[in-house]
């Protein structure tokens, strides 16, 4: 039984706490001395999955993990009960946290409890308890258990009516995804991605240009989108070039567009990029790699708004806001000559610096979560779980690639480890990562003549030569400091080609 004195030190504890971040975590920290559970989770729900904000008694990678009622049955039963949820200790409903306690040699939960929250009767999260003991929870009464939800859902409703407040006044406390189940966002609570996000929620309601700065692989292109989602112009279209994979011979006409009969090939009208993100944003992702004679033709439509097809006298006026994004350092570029500074200028207006994976490795669990997750829905295993001895190397090592390199080497140890270990429940070991602490990627340490053997056992070969293809690129592109024309010369591929590969192994979008 719950005694009131309890639920009082909860709610007094809940008044304590210098930030949101503490509150939840004062919360279920004493939900779960309270319940003598073994572990507990605050969720917020949002766009038909439910967000982990605060955890205890679980792996930490639990923290970057969406769950989506689609993927997650007994998170769609908490979602659509409207009242207390004991789940059987023998249903056979798959529970989302089986494997994910620690320092238990029984992977299964066996007691689970689930409190849906609401505000004025909107679901707005979920607070679930769990334990291995069946019967864990017999002696807490629906009643008790109410009090404890009612305290939880105050606790979120606060946060959030406090979130939309600090939205309205530009300085959001922590902006919430914009994206639904499936849809990539960014992940962290590092001090340097909290920083990010007060930047963007700082700019996007202006209509500054904005330079995003980076080494390649850190979300550059998530960035801009989340800028976009926070501009007036949201509901205008978002338009995506990359720079690096135009040919100089269509560069112009992808931009500016062309009429019928302009050159060879020109068998129709076309509109250009900057036409199609009329009234919007048009980001220019790897924007160092225009040409001197395209930045020149870039700028005066950045200076005055309008532009002419090729083969078309007709001026057009477009009303557009630039995000660019590069991995080089223009201000040097600018210096060798090889950046038109008048352009620099107009462009990083508002500069924005994504930062390394190595400058906040407190987030690398979280996102290692969060790529499970997704892996684990994509390859249509019932689990997949991380060993904390994985975490731990995941953690140790540099990732020179960034986010990108750490969502491949998920990936890949999720083929090895189901290859392994079969589709019901693998586990992710160090030896499904060919990683080795310091500051070389991985693929590096791996000599290119070695990376079948290192790859294949076990596999199709279909899966080994993408893994090898895969790998080989990393490298490339990471020697080549993320410049694709520059890696596709030194694989001797065509640069087209070279795209189009990346895409199919999952390198680029």
């Amino acid at each position: 039984m719950i005694s009131t004195d309890s639920l009082v030190r909860i709610a007094l504890d809940l008044q304590l706490g210098i930030s949101h971040q503490d509150r939840f975590h004062r919360l279920i920290q004493s939900v779960r001395s309270l319940l003598h559970s073994d572990a507990s989770a605050l969720l917020r729900y949002e766009g038909g999955q439910f967000i982990p904000l605060a955890i205890d008694g679980l792996m930490q990678d639990v923290l970057g993990r969406r769950f989506a009622l689609a993927d997650h049955p007994r998170m769609e039963a908490i979602a659509r009960a409207g009242d207390v949820v004991r789940f059987p200790a023998d249903s056979n409903l798959p529970d989302p946290y089986d494997g994910l306690i620690p320092d238990h040699d029984d992977f299964r939960v066996h007691a689970c409890v689930g409190l849906p929250l609401f505000s004025d009767q909107t679901l707005i999260g979920a607070l679930t308890i769990d334990g291995m003991n069946p019967t864990q929870f017999d002696g807490i009464s629906d009643e008790e258990l109410r009090l404890v939800g009612a305290l939880a859902a105050a606790a979120l409703s606060n946060a959030l009516l406090l979130e939309r407040l600090a939205r309205q006044s530009s300085e959001p406390l922590a902006p919430s995804s914009q994206n639904g189940p499936g849809q990539p966002e960014m992940i962290g609570r590092s001090p340097a991605m909290d920083r990010l996000r007060h930047e963007i929620a700082v700019v996007a309601s202006s209509e500054l240009n904005v330079l995003i700065l980076g080494e390649t692989g850190v979300g550059k292109e998530l960035i801009a989108k989340a800028v976009h989602q926070g501009s007036p112009r949201a509901s205008a279209p978002l338009v995506y070039l990359n720079c690096a994979a135009l040919p100089e011979s269509v560069a112009e006409s992808e931009l500016f567009g062309h009429v019928k009969g302009a050159f060879t090939g020109a068998i129709h009208n076309r509109a250009g990029k900057f036409e199609l993100a009329d009234k919007g944003t048009l980001f220019l992702d790897e924007i160092g790699e225009l040409s001197l004679s395209l930045q020149a033709k870039l700028l005066r439509v950045l200076q005055y708004g309008d532009l002419q097809r090729i083969g078309d006298d007709t001026p057009l006026k477009v009303n557009v806001r630039i995000l660019a994004a590069t991995n080089r350092e223009l201000k040097q570029a600018v210096v060798e000559g090889q950046f038109r500074s008048d352009l620099y200028h107009r462009l990083s207006v508002f500069p924005i610096h994504a930062p390394a994976l190595r400058e906040r490795p407190d987030d690398i669990p979280l996102l290692a979560g969060y790529f499970c997750e997704r892996c684990r829905v994509s390859l249509g295993l019932e689990r997949l779980r991380i060993e904390p001895r994985a975490l731990q190397l995941l953690g140790s090592y540099d990732w020179p690639g960034n986010v990108r390199e750490l969502e491949h080497a998920i990936h890949r140890a999720a083929v090895l480890a189901r290859a392994e270990q079969g589709s019901q429940a693998p586990a992710l070991d160090c030896h499904h990562f060919n990683l080795a602490t310091g500051s070389a990627p991985s693929s590096s340490r791996i000599p290119v003549e070695q990376a079948p053997q290192q790859i294949t056992a076990g596999i199709g070969l279909r899966t080994a030569t993408d893994a090898f293809q895969l790998r080989l690129i990393e490298q490339t592109l990471a020697a080549q400091h993320g410049n694709w024309a520059a890696t596709a010369r030194a694989l001797e591929m065509d640069g087209g080609n070279l795209h189009r590969l990346a895409r199919r192994l999952g390198l680029k979008p």
